[in-house]
């Protein structure tokens, strides 16, 4: 008889956003309201317990903000820890080396009282950044300087920072100099921001690659080309901008302390929402990194602190709801008032959706002048960046650094920057003697890295010798998976935990399974989100699979926790030891669960990838394991599992080869089968 588990107790704006009045969002809901309705999807039994644990686990991280932070000098002790965390966490670790920005001025338009410097500059080799550069006609420098970053607004081959020419207008003919960027996915050379909400990139999380790293970056050497210029004051630097700019400017002045006046505006929410009420459906990746180290997501902003800070919203924005904003000003306000410096935040919140409307524009334009230029004046044409009728002074066109197609450089990277902006570890190979040390070091560092969202203890559970045919089991608080036993012969030497792809039915031996089963008895392991407990998943946006990647993991990763817990408890009843076997995917799942769990006695992987990502465009890959391919890969990840038997089926890729390598400098050369 196999053994019975006794349980424990137990939308918003698409994200390519076009800041819009109201009346033009309402015009394409109308519009879409004509379409023949769709039958709303019926819901899957998984759906309400993911939304729970989501909004449990976010409540967990958002519980407290930076406790151990009591005064000013505490906060200056644990800032250098919070940033390199940070740095890490943006895939900016180790930071990039700052090349020549080979900055050129493509052309200047001379408007009435200013002059438009059409720009470009790189990055990163290859790496191209295109700009619009606002200044006055003849006033000389050196001048306070605005970093202005752009939200959705998509413009198409002018790039989006032509959506706000009004803005550089306005400072440019009140005495600043203000550089417009382009973003990375609306610039003039257009790359990607949905590699996880639409375009099923999900080696981006193994990666550790998101946008908003590279958007950063570019800021941060946007800084470095305006610090360049003699007619810019380096020390009088100020930085905002609306949407995904207003998450850029968090980014940026986060990392970078040159910016002395910060205002974000309707760039940011926190956990509770994005994870817990299912924000993260409004947004792109560019608004998001990946919370390896399980933070309070406010405390991003406070890295910001105790420079002059503004925080902007709306109190009917859909994207980011007045609650959110009032958790984050009041967090922050305590913050600042721990470092002595309570005057030098403030929030403006503006009566309507998610726009730029006057009174934010005021609020603004005063907050600059009066900390970048000593201005207490208040603002009297907060609009004038704008003709009488609201519309823009000029074509966009105008502004093109690159006029035609054939003026785009054919050197860019930009649009597979996605596959080179993380390096990716390289692993040497252990010395001869060596192999215990060298991978004791992978598996601490993956466990940093990689597994940071795994509980500290799976609840109790137990399994005893007269189980039923099925059954599910708690692996953690608002999780439980599911599992079949198949019958076999108990004493032949070995059981098996069979773990199941989601494409594999919950309720029968996969036939890849039944030679490697043989006669053992076998359980048929559905882990979360697979079988009964499978949970919606509609692309775009992913947002259960997205939401993971805030509070510090990913579904993949938490799965090998759930393979782990499962094989512990099984292991608990004694008897003949047990084996982990999957295909694919969710094979590899059990070969990680292996390297963490003793009780794992072999693992035999059917039709392994050979890497977390696609080693050619279209090809199969691994699970998505969060920041995997920072620490190792998958041959190196199955190599770590000597001295244990392990068997790999179809394994023809020579990537496999360095397993062998790995096995035999480890003296378990015969405990390797490739078939």
């Amino acid at each position: 008889m196999l053994p019975k588990v006794t349980l424990p107790a137990l939308h918003r704006t698409h994200p390519a956003l076009r800041i819009a009045p109201l009346a033009a969002v309402l015009l394409a809901i109308t519009s879409q309201a004509t379409a023949a309705p769709q039958p709303p999807p019926q819901p899957l039994p998984g759906d309400t317990p993911i939304r729970a644990y989501l909004a449990a686990r976010a409540a967990d991280l958002e519980s407290d903000f930076l406790p151990d932070v009591k005064t000013a000098e505490d906060f200056a002790r644990a800032r250098p820890r919070l940033r390199a965390d940070y740095f890490d966490m943006l895939g900016l670790d180790p930071l990039p080396e700052r090349t020549p920005l080979n900055a050129t001025v493509t052309g200047t338009i001379e408007k009435p009282g200013y002059v438009v410097e059409r720009i470009h500059f790189q990055s990163r080799p290859r790496l191209y950044v295109t700009a619009n550069l606002y200044r006055p006609a003849n006033a000389k420098g050196p001048l306070p300087a605005i970093l202005n970053l752009c939200g959705h607004g998509d413009q198409k081959r002018n790039g989006n920072k032509t959506h706000y020419r009004d803005h550089g207008i306005w400072y440019a003919t009140h005495g600043y100099v203000a550089l417009v960027l382009d973003s990375l996915q609306l610039g003039e050379i257009r790359a990607i921001h949905h590699g996880t909400y639409r375009e099923q990139r999900w080696w981006w999380l193994s990666a550790g690659y998101v946008p908003s790293g590279v958007e950063c970056w570019n800021g941060i050497r946007a800084l470095d080309y305006l610090a360049s210029r003699p007619d810019v004051d380096k020390d009088r630097i100020g930085i905002t901008g609306i949407s995904g700019g207003g998450a850029a400017t968090f980014w940026i002045a986060a990392a970078d302390d040159r910016p002395r006046a910060v205002v974000p505006v309707s760039g940011m929410a926190d956990l509770a929402y994005y994870a817990g009420e299912d924000g993260v459906n409004g947004h792109c990746d560019c608004m998001f990194l990946y919370n390896r180290a399980r933070w309070n997501w406010t405390t991003i902003a406070a890295l910001i602190a105790p420079r002059p800070f503004l925080f902007v919203n709306s109190d009917a924005d859909p994207i980011f709801p007045m609650s959110a904003n009032e958790r984050i000003i009041n967090r922050l306000e305590r913050l600042y008032a721990k470092c002595g410096r309570s005057d030098a935040v403030d929030a403006v919140v503006s009566v309507g959706g998610h726009a730029y409307r006057t009174d934010l524009r005021r609020s603004i334009y005063e907050f600059m002048n009066r900390h970048l230029k000593g201005d207490l004046a208040p603002v009297t044409d907060p609009d004038a960046g704008l003709k009488p009728d609201g519309k823009h002074w000029f074509p966009e066109d105008e502004l093109r650094v690159f006029p035609e197609d054939k003026d785009l450089p054919a050197d860019q990277i930009n649009t597979r920057i996605d596959e080179s902006f993380v390096p990716v570890a390289k692993v040497e190979p252990p010395a001869a003697g060596g192999f215990d040390a060298w991978r004791k070091d992978l598996l601490d560092r993956l466990r940093k890295k990689t597994f940071a969202a795994w509980p500290d203890k799976a609840p109790a559970g137990t399994i005893s010798p007269d189980a039923p045919m099925q059954g599910r089991m708690s692996t953690e608080d608002g999780i439980e998976v599911t599992w079949r036993a198949v019958a076999g012969k108990a004493g032949t030497g070995a059981r098996w935990l069979i773990v199941l792809d989601p494409d594999e039915p919950p309720d029968a031996l996969p036939a890849w399974a039944k030679p490697v089963v043989g006669e053992s008895p076998a359980f048929l392991l559905c882990t979360r989100g697979i079988g009964p407990a499978a949970w919606t998943r509609k692309n775009p946006p992913n947002t259960i699979e997205r939401s993971m990647a805030l509070l510090g993991g990913t579904v993949e990763g938490m799965r090998v926790w759930d393979v782990m817990t499962v094989a512990r408890t099984l292991a608990a009843g004694g008897g003949d030891p047990w084996k982990v076997a999957g295909r694919g995917n969710a094979g590899i799942l059990g070969a990680y669960a292996a390297l963490y769990e003793p009780s794992i006695a072999g693992v035999v992987v059917v039709d392994p990838p050979p890497s977390h990502r696609p080693l050619e465009p279209g090809a199969a890959y691994g699970p998505a394991l969060l920041n995997v391919l920072r620490v190792l890969d998958i041959p190196e990840a199955l190599g770590c599992l000597a001295p244990r038997p392990l068997t790999l089926m179809n394994a023809a890729y020579p990537a496999f080869d360095w397993t062998a390598t790995i096995y035999r400098v480890a003296g378990s050369e015969n405990r390797l089968e490739r078939k």
